[in-house]
């Protein structure tokens, strides 16, 4: 849900502000509070190893001080500096080696014991006596694939990251990012800057990220970094954990099949994949990639890239709800045998869906009106009730409030708290202020032609309205392929 709230800034000016809100709730901003929400990252997991090179290894030290370190489970980054601190002439003693397998050390987590219940639940001996981590369940926490794959053009130093890139609110124009200098007073003290470093377009490049013809990245430097975030099952924590790659194959490979499972689920990668817990698995797979060489001729390597694998059968999630109509209609049976009502028989209509029929007041019922959507509970909402300890009292029908008016304006439907009874006006219009105007073409399809005669089906169409509320493109892509692709 969108809400709308106001605010006056450090002038006294009064501005509007937009914050997705689960529940409808509206919470105003404050100093903290602005900037776009962030997943906690409790640990690291590592794609690769470091090895020592080939001029390291001739020292017996730091081949000493290698082993040592990778016995006790500490960094890669750890031990380099060690090395380098302790051997004269090695200033970069290792390098990275691609492997078949993941990396969990205990010194990337906070908590320790997290990596040692990681490599006990998922890690496995493949035939040479070493338990490794070479595929493993992840939940994403996100439905956009941005959030759980961020990535950027990246330029770091042994402090800081210098230079990145960020794309404009269209996403048109790539910009070339770096922190403005610190402003020093008059007495040539460093300010205290609030909220952190300020950010500017780089200057020398008049603030456009061109990796053709900036120097950082021919030279190296800037590169492409990204990471998956996700939750693991069966680890007990509440941060998540991310897994860093600069591949540019595993992570275009992720964003389709992203796409993919989000187009077949209605937009949704997050959570489990269907109702038998199905995770997503991070693994890897190798490949030959091309690469251009120094010369400018290409060239075909082998190496081993992360894969993502969604192991379910892809038929099942492009209807994933095709038998809630038989559910609710088991519910609405329970809730008239409840009433003392005998229960009545399903309508199955041209599609093959089953029409649901309001169910008329309770003979102990005084009141009038038609029942609501409250009066025939889903399987959902029924199995909540029971989860609370809640009566049968809970399921007597309640007398029906007026239906709000239709909204006429785009913004005034998209904002504004959809009521618990809305009415069939009410979710056309705004699904039509979500840019779908075949929606009543897209629920006929999708759940009979008697949707709006019967709660369940004005119940399911309007949470299917209000669940897209932040997501106007996603709806407008799902309800086109319902109508134009699976016609």
């Amino acid at each position: 849900m969108v809400a709308t709230t106001n605010w006056k800034d450090e002038d006294g000016k009064t501005g509007r502000a937009l914050a997705t809100v689960p529940g409808g709730a509206s919470i105003a901003p404050t100093l903290l509070g602005r900037s776009a929400p962030r997943i906690p990252i409790g640990g690291r997991i590592r794609a690769g190893i470091k090895v020592l090179t080939r001029k390291a290894a001739e020292v017996a030290e730091a081949k000493r001080l290698y082993d040592e370190g990778v016995a006790q489970g500490r960094g890669f980054d750890a031990i380099e500096r060690d090395i380098a601190a302790k051997c004269e002439g090695l200033s970069n003693p290792l390098t990275p080696k691609n492997v078949p397998y993941f990396t969990v050390r205990g010194e990337d987590f906070p908590n320790p014991e997290i990596a040692r219940q990681i490599m006990d639940l998922y890690a496995e001996d493949r035939g040479d006596g070493v338990r490794r981590l070479y595929r493993f369940p992840v939940v994403f926490p996100a439905d956009a694939w941005q959030n759980v794959m961020p990535h950027e053009l990246v330029t770091w130093t042994l402090s800081e990251r210098r230079y990145w890139s960020e794309y404009s609110e269209d996403g048109q124009t790539r910009y070339c990012m770096t922190h403005q200098p610190v402003p020093v007073s008059s007495g040539q003290r460093a300010i205290r800057i609030f909220g952190g470093r300020k950010t500017m377009p780089r200057p020398d490049n008049n603030g456009l990220c061109k990796p053709e013809s900036c120097p950082e990245y021919q030279t190296k430097k800037c590169n492409l970094s990204g990471r998956f975030i996700f939750f693991m099952p069966g680890i007990r924590t509440l941060d998540a954990f991310d897994l860093p790659t600069n591949s540019f194959y595993a992570m275009q490979a992720a964003i389709e099949k992203f796409q993919a499972i989000g187009f077949m689920r209605g937009g949704r990668i997050s959570g489990f994949l269907d109702g038998k817990r199905t995770p997503f698995f991070i693994t890897k797979r190798l490949v030959e990639v091309s690469r251009i060489g120094d010369d400018g001729r290409p060239t075909r390597v082998s190496q081993w890239l992360i894969e993502l694998e969604a192991p379910v059968d892809v038929t099942a999630l492009l209807r994933p709800d095709d038998d809630l109509e038989a559910l609710e209609h088991r519910a609405a049976e329970a809730t008239a045998v409840l009433e003392g009502r005998p229960p009545s028989e399903p309508k199955v209509n041209e599609d093959g869906v089953i029409d649901m029929e309001e169910p008329g007041p309770s003979s102990c019922d005084t009141r009038t009106g038609p029942a609501t959507p409250e009066a025939v509970p889903s399987a959902r909402s029924g199995r909540a009730a029971s989860e609370m300890g809640q009566n049968s009292e809970s399921v007597v029908p309640r007398a029906a409030s007026p239906a709000p008016e239709p909204a006429s304006g785009k913004q005034s439907v998209v904002s504004a708290k959809a009521p618990p009874q809305a009415d069939v006006a009410w979710i056309l219009d705004a699904a039509a202020a979500l840019g779908v105007d075949r929606f009543e073409q897209y629920a006929d399809k999708r759940w009979g032609k008697g949707w709006k005669l019967a709660a369940g089906g004005r119940k399911r169409a309007l949470d299917e309205v209000t669940a897209f509320a932040d997501d106007p493109s996603g709806f407008q892509e799902k309800v086109k392929a319902e109508l134009e692709v699976f016609s």
